[in-house]
């Protein structure tokens, strides 16, 4: 996948493409893997990195939704439980099954959320990954030294997915571009083009050159997350808000806070949300909270106030507690929210199943939904798609179509496991050039070779995309990641042709930016115990 390919691609185009997809996050890729993969010319273009936004900010978890079948959403939940089966299928490198544990401080509460988990399993039928059942206190503690033991009674185990959200972002633009789809990150739709009250295409800039595009199409899909009324007001001035932006926020801490592949579940914090302790590449993610928000940002920080819930409600639960001094790194991201009109009361309250809109003039947008749900957003807007452009039916293939790196034995593959297949030839550039084995920092297993890999076959252009999304440096130790950024970026300078300026505004532009992923001190809470 390569991006001077893509350009070359979007420029010697002679006849309208069928689909311009905008938004390089989840939902644009599954559309782009959709569309192609049915022999539909595809053009998708990306104003930022693939998975910049929200996409790459996720809590990691391909799963049914435990929150929704208390809300009584039983429809939803038994979607994400078909498509989670269907995803672990279809890129086994990527997902893994992981044992969640509720621990219970009150006698009624095994008997409460067993009964519930045990409908979870009922839904999920033979696509479960494992039966949920009530564990002892002793039990318990087995699996997880690190709870908090006073006034625990025992616990429910079960069993959902884990993932790497920008991971699977990449590995989806390699399986649209296998199937034809022309991906390009870094070029912005500055507008629609219109004829005769139709929308028949987007002018586009690109971001590197300043080239401009005026790109005709059949149908464009807005598919910009909570970017969608921006692309929506493109087309009409006066279009009413569709999307109502929920913050919600992580922070990140050292393993032995949470030691051993069992991962927490709080069924209910005091918000009302569902919290997670969940061990990932090494590390242990806590979050999530639930903050409405006014406007997007593509770099959203996370509020004093949701900082110290976090590290409160970590400490309830662990004996371990945490403060501001432990956090290795903190994110944010944005939830797009339908609001149906509703402009006031909690997001967390607002739909999480997807919308699919058509405007008069004939503009698609697909917006709503979660990471686990992706493919099938994708399936009912090409579907819809397709009939408003008059194409030639052509049925959804994606429930069967593995995606780029499928390997069924990842775990085989050591440290390059979420590469699955592409871990062979990271493993011969290595070969070829010893110097590439360098690893970039004391703390990582990431190497040169990866951030040559990133940027030859990944599309990676900037010290942010290896460092934040391509391997995940930046989630998992913010200061860590500052200190590798000189040298991704003098690797990268040589594989782009970057002169000496390149590299040192991109190690100022990235060290900007990471110092946003650290918790300020004046965040630090005294977190309490239960």
């Amino acid at each position: 996948m390569n991006r001077d390919d893509m350009l070359s691609a979007l420029r010697s185009a002679t006849k309208p493409w069928d689909f311009i997809i905008v938004g390089g996050g989840a939902t644009g890729l599954g559309c782009a893997v959709d569309a192609s993969s049915r022999g539909y010319r595809t053009l998708l273009l990306e104003r930022g990195d693939f998975a910049k936004g929200t996409s790459s900010r996720s809590t990691k978890l391909v799963h049914g939704g435990v929150r929704y079948l208390r809300q009584g959403n039983i429809s939803l939940v038994l979607e994400a439980l078909r498509e989670r089966g269907l995803l672990i299928k279809n890129a086994p490198h990527l997902v893994r099954n992981t044992a969640f544990v509720v621990p219970n401080y009150s006698w009624w509460e095994g008997p409460f959320y067993g009964i519930g988990l045990k409908m979870y399993d009922l839904l999920a039928g033979r696509s479960g990954f494992g039966r949920s059942k009530l564990l002892s206190r002793k039990k318990t503690l087995e699996m997880l030294p690190a709870i908090e033991p006073e006034g625990l009674d025992g616990g429910v185990i079960y069993y959902d997915g884990q993932f790497d959200d920008a991971r699977l972002a990449v590995n989806l633009a390699q399986t649209a571009v296998e199937r034809g789809g022309v991906m390009l990150n870094y070029v912005r739709v500055t507008g629609l083009i219109k004829k005769d009250g139709e929308v028949q295409g987007a002018f586009a800039h690109d971001e590197e050159s300043g080239e401009e595009f005026e790109i005709p199409a059949k149908v464009v899909i807005n598919a910009t997350g909570v970017f969608t009324d921006e692309i929506r007001r493109m087309d009409n001035a006066d279009a009413p808000p569709m999307v109502s932006p929920s913050q919600g926020v992580h922070i990140v801490l050292d393993k032995s806070f949470l030691p051993g592949n069992v991962a927490i579940m709080v069924p209910k914090t005091d918000d009302g949300r569902v919290l997670f302790a969940i061990p990932w590449h090494g590390v242990v993610l806590v979050g999530t909270t639930d903050t409405p928000v006014k406007s997007a940002s593509l770099e959203p920080r996370p509020l004093a106030e949701e900082l110290a819930f976090l590290l409160d409600h970590a400490g309830r639960y662990l004996v371990k507690n945490p403060t501001a001094d432990d956090v290795l790194s903190t994110f944010a991201g944005l939830r797009p929210l339908v609001s149906g009109g509703n402009e006031e009361g909690s997001t967390a309250e607002l739909a999480r199943d997807h919308s699919l809109v058509i405007s008069k003039t004939g503009l698609v947008t697909i917006t709503g939904g979660k990471w686990t749900t992706y493919r099938k957003m994708a399936e009912d807007t090409i579907d819809q798609a397709a009939v408003l452009a008059d194409l030639p039916e052509r049925p959804c293939v994606t429930r069967e179509l593995p995606v780029h790196g499928l390997h069924h034995d990842a775990e085989s593959l050591g440290d390059l496991a979420y590469y699955g297949s592409d871990a062979a030839a990271i493993r011969r550039l290595i070969s070829r050039n010893p110097a590439y084995a360098e690893r970039l920092h004391e703390r990582f297993s990431a190497t040169v070779a990866q951030v040559v890999w990133a940027v030859r076959q990944e599309m990676a252009r900037t010290v942010e995309d290896v460092l934040s999304r391509r391997t995940r440096s930046l989630l998992l130790d913010a200061r860590a990641s500052m200190e590798m950024a000189p040298r991704v970026a003098s690797v990268m300078a040589e594989e782009l042709g970057r002169d000496e300026t390149w590299i040192a505004a991109q190690v100022e532009s990235y060290t900007a930016l990471a110092q946003g992923y650290l918790i300020p001190a004046s965040s630090d809470n005294a977190a309490g115990r239960r």
